[in-house]
Parts: C-alpha cells; sequence; structure tokens
C-alpha cells in the first residue's frame, strides 16, 4: 500500500512504479547478501551483547513475540472499544513496535526530526505539509543508507575522530592533567 501512496505523491505511472520494483528487488537480492557479509567479515563481534552490534532480543525473543502480540491485541481492542475522546490518547502498538523492531536510536532521530517538523510547521505550515513526509523519508533513507559506508569503514579498521566517553572523577582528573601538560 505504501507504495502506491508514495507513486500517488509523486506522481509516477503505475509501469514505471512496476519496473521500478523489480529493479529494486533485484537489486537488493544482490546487494542484502553483500552488505551481510560486510558486516560479518568488519565486526566479528555481531550478535555479542555489549557490542556495536548486539542482539539482545534472540535470547528471549519467543516469549516476547507472545507477549507484545497479546499486548499489541489489547491496546488495539481498547482503542477501538473506547469512547473517540478516549481513545485519541490510546497509542497505535505499530508506532510502539519501531524502536523494539529497528533499534532505540531511532527514537533519537524520531525527535529530532519532531523537533524540526515543530519549528517547520512554525514558519512555513504550507511547505512543512507539503515536503515534510519526503524529507522525513530521505533523512530515514539517509540514516538507514550509512551502514554501508560504516561498515566499510569498520572493515578498513578506521576510527572516528571524536569519541565520547564518560569517566569517573579521579581519571577525568587524571586525563585533564595529562593533556594540560
Amino acid at each position: 500500500m505504501q507504495d502506491f501512496k508514495t507513486g500517488y505523491l509523486t506522481l509516477a505511472s503505475p509501469r514505471s512504479m512496476f519496473i521500478s520494483q523489480v529493479i529494486g528487488t533485484a537489486m537488493g537480492c544482490v546487494i542484502a547478501p553483500c552488505v551481510f557479509w560486510l558486516f560479518y567479515k568488519a565486526f566479528a563481534d555481531i550478535g555479542v551483547s555489549g557490542t556495536e552490534y548486539p542482539a539482545p532480543y534472540a535470547i528471549h525473543c519467543l516469549t516476547l513475540c507472545y507477549v507484545f502480540f497479546a499486548a499489541a491485541i489489547v491496546i488495539n481492542l481498547v482503542r477501538d472499544l473506547a469512547p473517540p475522546r478516549v481513545a485519541r490518547f490510546v497509542p497505535l502498538p505499530m508506532a510502539m513496535a519501531i524502536p523494539f523492531y529497528i533499534g532505540s536510536y531511532f527514537a533519537i532521530d524520531m525527535f529530532i526530526g519532531s523537533v524540526i517538523l515543530f519549528v517547520w510547521e512554525r514558519m512555513n505550515k504550507a511547505k512543512a505539509d507539503a515536503f515534510a513526509p519526503a524529507v522525513a523519508s530521505g533523512l530515514i533513507c539517509g540514516d538507514g543508507i550509512w551502514t554501508l559506508p560504516q561498515s566499510v569503514l569498520a572493515l578498513a579498521k578506521v576510527k572516528p575522530p571524536i569519541c565520547m566517553k564518560f569517566l569517573s572523577r579521579s581519571v577525568n582528573a587524571q586525563v585533564d592533567g595529562f593533556l594540560g601538560n
């Protein structure tokens, strides 16, 4: 359904949408295994707790599936059966599932995007309404596409130039003393 909505918004013909989906699917069949191989080679500790790419849900996955499935059914029932003035405050389980599916870092991206949209709507509501979906899609896509160069840089053992670390007070005093010399 989302493809048709996007096609409608961009005034694309159904034929061009079909051709682009075939091309995208064919590219995905080649690119997805290559990206997996890059991740596998670049990060030796994928899925290990406490690393950059942990898989914390794998141990309790089935239990979590049952619990969240039941919770989603209950929340949807409450939303559907409640009066409209109450139902508008009940969250959608699909929106609540995004951080679990993609990762918690996505919440920060969503917050920043929401603040930008809030300011944009205050400055020019008409342009914000017209272009916000396209800009948001581009930002989300760009964030996802960045993982490919990130894995290539990690494979080449390139370290980022800036690093943030939280130290204890005594260690911080030692570092400050060292940097002051």
